[in-house]
């Protein structure tokens, strides 16, 4: 017998991607119209910067060891028409200095490994990390910058969508360039269900109860700072916290209400 109650879900979550393919389908070729016609032009001194990140990740998960590190790739680019900055990458459809509206891609969603897991919780299902595709929108001000994003999980992990508000403002003290931003990131009820949600099956098979979420709103704030020792050599160096509201706290899965990831990198420029 198919599942009623799951169909608003399914029918939703196709609404989401069809919304947000023709809107990308339509803003690529707006893109192309006169209105736009005074995006910057493409940047042939853009630099390429590629280099390593040590992770310390600090979860909010019921974990035995509460620090998971790891070590990802970095690379960073620019040109006015594509870049790549960290785990993100994104083609620009309007850049004009001040506006910028990109289609990105990037890592999305937590991890949760069983086997690192607390007690009981050793019997439920991985939770894996996914990738998110979307639109982004930036404000450029006097006062900093506002970033609006949506994206939606093409890898339908989760099949959940998310949303972030931003204010980010640039400092920059000779060869230390600091990025200091706060906002707010929207996770739709698909998304916390995969990551913070305990099904029947699970809690039968494990004794936890059962739980089901709902979409949440979770503040965050976000330091990176980069450093120039020469012409080649750069330093990268990043700290996040995020906090969880209920939807996600109350959670048998989680013991924290925050989660936290310090990030440490070595870039070469070529």
């Amino acid at each position: 017998m198919s599942n009623v109650s799951a169909l608003p879900h399914v029918a939703t979550r196709m609404t989401f991607n069809a919304l947000a393919a023709t809107a990308l389908l339509g803003v690529a070729s707006m893109s192309h119209a006169a209105i736009f016609k005074n995006n910057l032009p493409t940047d042939p001194d853009a630099v390429l910067s590629v280099g390593v990140n040590v992770m310390a990740v600090n979860p909010a998960y019921d974990m035995e060891d509460s620090t998971d590190i790891r070590v990802l790739p970095g690379v960073f680019y620019d040109n006015n028409r594509v870049y790549a900055r960290g785990a993100q990458a994104g083609a620009y459809l309007i850049n004009d200095g001040t506006n910028q509206l990109s289609a990105y891609a990037q890592l999305s969603g937590s991890e949760f490994d069983p086997d690192d897991a607390r007690g009981a919780l050793q019997g439920l299902d991985e939770r894996k990390a996914s990738a998110a595709a979307g639109l982004t929108y930036l404000r450029r001000t006097p006062v900093g910058g506002f970033r609006a994003q949506i994206a939606t999980d093409v890898l339908d992990r989760s099949g959940g969508n998310t949303a972030r508000l931003t204010y980010l403002a640039r400092i920059t003290q000779g060869k230390l360039t600091v990025y200091p931003s706060a906002g707010f990131e929207y996770h739709d009820a698909d998304y916390n269900e995969y990551y913070y949600g305990v099904s029947e099956e699970e809690s039968a098979k494990t004794g936890i109860a059962a739980y089901k979420s709902n979409s949440s709103l979770n503040p965050y704030i976000n330091i990176s700072a980069n450093y120039d020792f020469n012409e080649r050599w750069a330093g990268f160096a990043n700290q996040s916290l995020s906090y969880l509201p209920n939807e996600q706290k109350d959670s048998p899965m989680v013991n924290s209400r925050t989660e936290s990831t310090t990030t440490l990198g070595l870039l070469y420029k070529f």
